[in-house]
């Protein structure tokens, strides 16, 4: 199938998910992973309506980024981002979804130019402790999000998370809950957020469900791949 007919079943989706968890459909937005992906899908995919972009592979993302400046799009790092790379990101990126570290953190901050506006963040959280995963323990998740929000030139937006594939529907349910009652812990001690970064191609219902305002959807939209998302 096309990426077009791809992304009309995927956003179809997505209605009858937030049809059946009584949400609006424009709650909930279309992130679309374009990693691995050449220039040329991506300009399809945008064709189609689809604005906004997530990367995993830093020098892939800003090599994408430059060849496609004039179509406006809004790019998205959700990829880890080690310290001899923050000011590439800085400098590229609307987002980043994968900050779980104050250092990297102050980095963005430091070497995001001014020029630009504010770097939007999420606090990536190892929601389910899969281990060897990135991410920020949920126990550690407030302290962080207090270090980072005061910091000059980022916004921190709200958390992300990447949990162990569920064997079905409920486990997924429950896991992404657990993301949804930590975001609204943070939310209780002060913090503005407005972003619950959950969901991809095999579970996005279950995030639906569970609150997440954005879902990153990648095989989905532009075909199989190793390590789909």
């Amino acid at each position: 199938m096309t990426i077009e007919t791809n992304l009309q079943i995927v956003r179809a989706r997505i209605q009858e998910a937030c049809a059946s968890a009584g949400r609006n459909t424009d709650a909930v937005q279309l992130l679309a992973v374009s990693k691995t992906f050449p220039p040329e899908a991506v300009a399809q995919a945008a064709a189609c309506g689809q604005r906004d972009f997530g990367e995993n592979y830093i020098q892939e993302g800003v090599e994408k980024i430059a060849t496609l400046e004039s179509l406006g799009l809004v790019w998205h790092c959700i990829g880890p981002v080690q310290s001899n790379k923050t000011r590439l990101v800085a400098a590229h990126f609307d987002w980043v979804h994968s900050v779980d570290r104050l250092k990297i953190a102050q980095r963005l901050s430091e070497q995001r130019p001014a020029t630009l506006a504010p770097l939007n963040v999420c606090i990536q959280v190892n929601i389910d402790g899969g281990a060897g995963k990135a991410g920020v323990a949920p126990t550690e998740a407030l302290a962080l999000a207090h270090d980072i929000v005061v910091l000059p030139h980022l916004r921190l937006r709200g958390l992300m998370t990447i949990p162990e594939p569920a064997a079905d529907f409920a486990t997924a349910l429950l896991v992404h809950r657990q993301a949804k009652a930590l975001f609204d812990r943070l939310c209780a001690d002060g913090l503005a957020l407005d972003t619950l970064s959950m969901g991809m191609s095999a579970d996005l219902e279950a995030a639906v469900h569970a609150s997440s305002t954005m879902v990153r959807v990648g095989s989905a939209i532009f075909g199989g791949r190793g390590g789909a998302v």
